[in-house]
């Protein structure tokens, strides 16, 4: 089990402002229903069953049918079972389930931020929460004085992967400068990442501080990478598709159970399984 994190999240499960922004590529696990037709039912239809889809990124959301899911999805997935629907969690691409639940074959994703998905549909209630650090080699020295302070080093992103507006601009500008920007995919991207840096092929990785502690501390080498700064910090959301016909409900549905489990400490009894806690 991972060390125990402060997860700081002021207004957990009260309506809060949205944030501007971040997660690529994992063997998928397919849900039956999504090959066939869309998550969405007809309205007439009483919901049994919802499908949340993301890549892993533990602790927030990890392996699909393994012991620990992720805390936000054991949140959801008790949440809706106090309405009497069942969750079910699939792994792939970022990209591919963004893409899947814009075309209705998945109901929602895990771990995203408004910036990721602005036409989704977000619930008021946030169950996660995400803080943005930069990543070297332990021997580099670097310090962070805004992108500009990037440009004589070549920085590693995710494909699909959203980490501050500012960090986001700049990615966007040097995507086709490897020299700058170098662009991970694959099966396990953030491994590769860790590897990278360890060889000195490059030399900034964005990651957020949970991910990338659960992953050092499950490999053993908790220490062997330096954290340079934090760069930013939002709320995590389970996002709903935006042709969802019931999308709204479920956001609203996913919201008020929360707010009952936090209201008798499960939540907190969630988080501790991660080694995780909220603080006020």
């Amino acid at each position: 089990m991972a060390k125990p994190l402060v997860l700081s999240i002021a207004l957990f499960l009260a309506a809060c402002s949205q944030p501007e922004d971040p997660p690529s590529l994992v063997p998928e696990t397919v849900a039956k229903a999504t090959k066939t037709a869309p998550a969405a039912p007809a309205p007439t239809e009483p919901r049994q069953s919802i499908v949340i889809a993301a890549d892993p990124w533990c602790p927030h959301n990890c392996e699909a049918g393994s012991g620990h899911e992720g805390y936000m999805i054991d949140i959801a997935r008790e949440a809706f079972g106090l309405a009497g629907i069942n969750v079910e969690y699939v792994n792939m691409s970022w990209a591919r389930a963004l893409q899947q639940a814009r075309d209705g074959y998945v109901d929602a994703v895990v771990g995203a931020l408004p910036g990721d998905a602005p036409d989704f549909v977000f619930p008021k209630a946030a169950i996660g929460y995400s803080k943005i650090a930069l990543y070297t080699h332990p021997d580099n020295n670097w310090q962070f004085s805004g992108v500009d302070s990037l440009s004589q080093f070549t920085l590693l992103a995710i494909n699909g992967y959203a980490y501050s507006p500012e960090l986001d601009s700049y990615i966007a500008k040097y995507q086709d400068d490897p020299e700058k920007v170098w662009i991970l995919s694959g099966p396990a991207p953030l491994s590769r990442a860790i590897e990278l840096l360890h060889q000195r092929r490059s030399d900034v990785f964005p990651e957020d501080r949970y991910v990338m502690q659960w992953q050092l501390e499950q490999d053993g080498s908790a220490e062997s990478l330096r954290m340079a700064t934090v760069i930013h910090e939002s709320p995590l959301y389970v996002a709903f598709s935006p042709v969802g016909s019931d999308s709204l409900e479920l956001a609203a549905l996913l919201s008020e159970g929360a707010k009952a489990l936090q209201s008798t400490g499960r939540v907190a009894e969630i988080l501790a399984r991660y080694g995780l806690s909220w603080s006020d």
